[in-house]
């Protein structure tokens, strides 16, 4: 049986939508931003019509991208994980998004909960763990919440801790503020998960690490990352 396109209700092409959605996950830039510079390429579309087709597509290309990427990072010889957690604003109130990335400085989850306690840490541990499996060790911070929830879980010997270890995980929130910041904000917590969880897989795949690589590779690694983009949900 053949799969039918998700695009197939829409009159815009799959190309434009791509690109919309891209830029404005990609990039810190505002739905109107997304809109003028669409105008600017002769594409006439509406900061509305940008908004519901990233919440449309936003996930599908995430999944698809996860999908891809998850069952060839799980194997790694050094398969060691980071764990953290930032502090969001949801219309004055605070929550807490719950971060894992691994050695490369990939993001494996995005988690939001009102709470910062061993029941938070332990829910957030078996989500992960259920998609990408168990890790050779996991870096945290001092927080006794992970302590907690990795000795119910029976990995405590998995945990390692230490000044600067955890600066990995500390210096990915940097692009998750960038959008905060051109978002003003969230105000919901489902919207702030969502976006999360989206903003994350589209950073894995055009993060080529610019800095420790040469101009030619990064040239290659971002051609490769812009050619599986727009062949998402192609099928």
């Amino acid at each position: 049986m053949t799969k039918r396109s998700p695009f197939r209700y829409f009159r815009t092409s799959p190309e434009v939508i791509r690109l919309a959605v891209m830029m404005y996950i990609r990039f810190p830039l505002s739905l109107r931003n997304v809109e003028d510079l669409l105008h600017e390429r002769g594409i006439d579309v509406s900061y509305e019509s940008v908004r519901f087709w990233w919440q449309r597509f936003g996930p599908k290309f995430a999944s698809e991208i996860r999908i891809k990427r998850s069952q060839s990072m799980r194997h790694h010889s050094n398969w060691k994980w980071h764990l953290d957690e930032m502090f969001v604003k949801i219309n004055g109130e605070r929550h807490y998004l719950w971060r894992a990335l691994d050695h490369e400085g990939e993001v494996l989850e995005s988690y939001v909960t009102k709470a910062r306690d061993k029941k938070a840490a332990l829910k957030f541990l078996k989500k992960s763990m259920r998609r990408y499996g168990r890790p050779k060790a996991i870096v945290t911070d001092k927080l006794r919440s992970y302590g907690a929830a990795l000795k119910n879980l029976g990995n405590a010997d998995l945990q390692e801790t230490g000044r600067w270890l955890n600066n990995r995980a500390e210096n990915s929130h940097l692009p998750f503020r960038r959008r905060e910041r051109a978002m003003q904000r969230f105000r919901r917590l489902r919207s702030l998960q969502k976006f999360a969880a989206v903003h994350a897989s589209v950073l894995n795949l055009f993060n080529s690490e610019r800095s420790l690589c040469s101009r030619s590779n990064f040239k290659l690694n971002r051609a490769a990352a812009l050619a599986e983009w727009r062949g998402l949900c192609a099928d």
